[in-house]
């Protein structure tokens, strides 16, 4: 397959990217799938494998009665309708057909999470998130379509005179045409300091982790042709990361089973049910940027080790837990007051009793599912909690047939995008598994486009 009798371009080896090429290829596209990197996965690869998805046989089995329309409510509530309504609604739309599609192309589902961020009801479909991107690999390779080249680093597109994109020009200076267009599915840039100072400098002290590729590359080169961004201002990190320990890139999200978040005064200062994005800005408003998640035994035992954010029992044999045959000692240990910290918790339990939390509002564990539970079963677990930004969730202005749009809402005609590189999906928080699902489901609208 030579260059000269390429369909279509993807820029970048994660879930979108791969998604995309896939879609492409199994409408009789010829495909060009360009890696930055030795070896694609990108941030997909690392992530906690969730995908947020409604209506679906597993939820059917396991008793959660869940479809398009609510999936489409939470997420607008969460994104603080800010988010783009028709994006929205055209990934909850899609999301179930994408769903079947991804199992079709070899991936695996374990079991819905129970509670998650921004779920009125469980469904977080998990996978390894590693496998996935291989499996979607490995169809599109099947179709006997794809041209993949990894180390191959793409600098600017390429236009025609009347403003369509026809190809990509490599950093070596070599040009790559394609008939129909190029995807964009580079990811984002939680790895360029440049544009993290200017859109994201109140999260300098957090911790960043992301693909090594995730530098804004097809951002930037998208700009350069008139694109506009979308949701800049709510780059945000989750909360839930341990400050110092290094071997765990993963937060752990011990609040939405039941525990509380308290800061190093030993007093809660949120209301711990909402989105985890929304927990990284309030956490990054208290001394040190760090709090601690405080639980007992009972919450202790809802962990699931399915799941990497709920993984407690992993995280004990670590020794990255404080462990406390009462508040008072955990406290001692946490170098909090003990009284302190004893009064806060006697005064949530109160709260819990009365079903109303005055301080906050919280009235559920994760959004509005799940009772609240009390903290009053020795022994105690203090779990220390900083923001990490796993992604941006901002970027390219697309449309729902994943068209890369200008300021005035034109298409710039042959360049489309998918996953992380775009914005208007999230708005100003987070669902649990709305980005890997965001990934996969517009990277296979994108495909579907290109070949229309």
């Amino acid at each position: 397959m030579t260059p000269g009798t390429m369909d279509v371009i993807v820029i970048g080896g994660g879930a979108a990217g791969w998604a995309a090429a896939l879609s492409a290829a199994q409408r009789g596209l010829k495909v060009m799938l360009l890696e930055k990197l030795a070896e694609s996965g990108g941030s997909s690869a690392m992530s906690g494998g969730c995908l947020a998805f409604a209506g679906t046989d597993l939820q059917v089995a396991q008793g959660v009665a869940d479809g398009p329309d609510l999936l489409f409510a939470d997420l607008r509530e969460v994104g603080q309708r800010v988010n783009d309504a028709d994006l929205v609604r055209t990934y909850c739309d899609a999301q179930l057909g994408t769903y079947s599609w991804l199992k079709a192309a070899g991936v695996t589902f374990s079991p819905v999470i129970e509670t998650a961020a921004g779920q009125s009801v469980p469904r977080v479909h998990s996978v390894d998130p590693a496998d996935m991107v291989r499996a979607l690999r490995a169809a599109a390779e099947a179709t006997g379509r794809i041209d993949y080249r990894t180390e191959t680093i793409a600098r600017t597109l390429r236009q025609d005179t009347g403003g369509r994109v026809t190809g990509v020009v490599l950093d070596n200076g070599e040009t790559l045409e394609s008939a129909r267009g190029v995807i964009i599915a580079s990811g984002g840039f939680a790895k360029n300091p440049a544009l993290l100072d200017r859109y994201a400098p109140h999260y300098a002290p957090a911790v960043f982790v992301a693909g090594a590729g995730s530098q804004g590359d097809g951002l930037q080169m998208a700009q350069a042709l008139g694109a506009e961004l979308r949701d800049m201002d709510y780059v945000k990190g989750t909360f839930g990361k341990h400050p110092t320990d290094e071997s765990n890139d993963h937060s752990l999200q011990a609040v939405y089973k039941g525990a509380i978040a308290v800061n190093q005064d030993g007093q809660r200062f949120v209301d711990e049910s909402i989105s985890y994005k929304l927990l990284g800005d309030a956490v990054m408003a208290q001394p040190w940027h760090c709090a601690y998640q405080i639980m007992d035994q009972g919450i202790f035992d809802t962990g699931d080790d399915r799941v990497r954010i709920l993984d407690f029992g992993r995280r004990l044999e670590e020794g990255l837990f404080y462990v406390g045959d009462t508040l008072a000692d955990l406290a001692a240990q946490i170098e909090i007051e003990p009284d302190v910290l004893v009064a806060t918790v006697d005064r949530y339990n109160a709260h819990v009793d009365a079903g109303h939390d005055p301080d906050f509002g919280r009235s559920h564990l994760v959004h509005h599912h799940g009772a609240l539970r009390r903290i009053d079963r020795a022994p105690f677990y203090a779990y220390p909690s900083t923001a990490v930004v796993f992604g941006t969730y901002c970027g390219l202005r697309i449309d729902s047939d994943a068209h890369v749009l200008r300021a005035d809402g034109s298409w710039i005609k042959g360049l489309y995008a998918a996953g992380e590189v775009t914005g208007g999906f999230h708005g100003a928080a987070y669902m649990t598994g709305s980005a890997l699902g965001k990934a996969v489901v517009f990277g296979r609208i994108a495909g579907q486009a290109v070949a229309s």
